[in-house]
């Protein structure tokens, strides 16, 4: 009499999601094709809905709980004889459900494995990690130990998964410290550091010293106070953070700053912007500024391009995929304008526009939000007048574009020196020392500065 809604493999190497919202409460009716609950993984926040008509039994799961792939989320009672359940992976989207498949004939036991030293449990409901091989821990004792599982499970998140990658470390070696054995940074850390061994005279290698753990520092509380509001630090806040800090862990940014004289462009803005209602299409100076960036990419390529740590090789893009930084009320969320080489002016204006608004009513693909090459942060409109963006890993550069402003600047007129009121605007750009040169980002922000001064010659390119 009841429908089991597992959290299906939405793909792109996903194994887990994060609950960031319930819309149904537990009794209330649901309908056929209902959003019941919201999941944010690394890729998208994605809304699951019931494949099926009744009312919500059971919610498994808290708000940020973070959830493996196949977990139940929720139970509803569709008033069928059987349980039935999205076993597929793909429960949602207004699938029927299929009653669950008859048990299969038991496959013969294997043989019995050598007794281990530790006293054997139960079968585990959750994925646990096996004992390392490199950090030479202790046993752990009989008491406290933990049921072993198939090899090639592991328990962690995303963020962590990458972690270890970076380190280039084998996660499935490692033992979890964590909730159910999941494993953490903290595991991590202690995985990159090698017991040192020593040999005595006569070349037998002396007993591993336990090298001191690296430096960490506990959680720090904050001092409650009667006016604060606190709200809960996760979903798509905790998502950015995680990246931010990973970006700036891994890049070596360096930044550099050129002020531009963009007089002319906002006089071509203003009759695009002219020429664009006639189309139904809002001209902004962003699609002017994707056209110079796939210019200034084309002749610096080493600014699109990304570092394959696992294979130690430095890939050039031979696209122009662009992430547009977009400011919502969750965050901030960077879709995609793909292959922007192959697009006017207004054709970008149009998609910009449009990939912007799908954005803020959270209507965006998780297509939309891949394969991006080079990222654009555009605060122009809120103010300030410089800022050093942080690069959005993997990629190697970000463009920030800043206010327009007017202001007294001196311009040759007849031959001489004149002071008068210009359009200034000034672009940074942050790139990974480790893949581009400052030079090399000096170059490109130079030929970016000519095309917006000039934008006549976007025209020639």
């Amino acid at each position: 009499m009841s429908y089991e809604f597992r959290l299906p493999d939405i793909g792109e190497g996903v194994h887990e999601g994060e609950i960031t919202k319930w819309t149904v409460e537990p009794g209330a009716a649901v309908a056929r094709d209902q959003a019941v609950v919201e999941v944010m993984t690394d890729k998208a926040t994605v809304e699951l809905t019931s494949p099926v008509a009744g009312k919500l039994l059971e919610r498994k799961f808290e708000l940020g709980a973070v959830v493996k792939v196949g977990s139940i989320l929720f139970i509803v009672d569709d008033g069928r004889a059987e349980v039935a359940t999205n076993l597929s992976g793909h429960g949602g989207g207004g699938q029927a459900p299929t009653p669950s498949p008859a048990p299969a004939k038991a496959a013969p036991t294997p043989p019995k494995p050598a007794p281990a030293p530790v006293a054997a449990g139960p079968a585990p409901t959750q994925q646990i990690a096996t004992q390392p091989l490199a950090t030479q821990q202790k046993p752990v004792p009989a008491a406290a130990a933990l049921p072993a599982v198939p090899l090639g499970k592991v328990l962690a998140s995303p963020a962590t998964r990458r972690a270890a990658r970076d380190a280039n470390i084998d996660i499935l070696q490692l033992t979890g410290t964590g909730p159910h054995g999941r494993v953490t940074r903290d595991d991590i850390a202690r995985a990159q550091t090698p017991a040192p061994v020593a040999a005595n005279g006569s070349g037998a290698v002396a007993a591993a010293v336990s090298a001191p753990a690296p430096l960490s520092f506990p959680p720090v509380p904050a001092a409650a106070m009667a006016e604060d509001t606190r709200v809960p630090f996760r979903g798509l806040r905790r998502k950015i953070a995680e990246a931010m800090v990973r970006s700036k862990r891994t890049a070596a940014h360096f930044t550099v700053v050129e002020d531009l004289d963009v007089t002319e462009l906002v006089k071509i803005r203003e009759k695009a912007r002219t020429i664009g209602e006639q189309y139904g299409v809002k001209v902004t100076y962003l699609p002017f500024i994707l056209k110079a960036l796939v210019v200034a990419l084309r002749e610096n390529p080493s600014m699109n391009a990304t570092l394959d740590e696992a294979t130690q090789e430095i890939v050039m893009r031979g696209t122009c995929n662009f992430g547009i930084a977009v400011d919502t009320a969750d965050g901030l969320i960077v879709p995609v304008v793909k292959r922007a080489e192959t697009k006017s002016v207004l054709q970008l204006a149009k998609e910009v526009s449009e990939l912007a608004e799908r954005t803020r009513q959270r209507k965006v693909t998780v297509d939309d939000l891949q394969g991006g090459t080079f990222t654009i942060t555009n605060a122009g409109n809120i103010g300030g007048i410089f800022a050093t963006p942080v690069i959005n890993f993997p990629e190697v550069a970000i463009l920030g574009v800043h206010r327009i402003r007017r202001e007294p600047a001196v311009v040759v007129r007849d031959g001489k020196e004149v002071i008068e009121p210009r359009s200034m605007m000034m672009l940074s750009v942050s790139i990974d020392h480790r893949i581009v040169d400052g030079a090399t980002g000096a170059r490109f922000l130079m030929r970016m500065k000519q095309l917006l001064e000039e934008p006549a010659l976007l025209s020639l390119m």
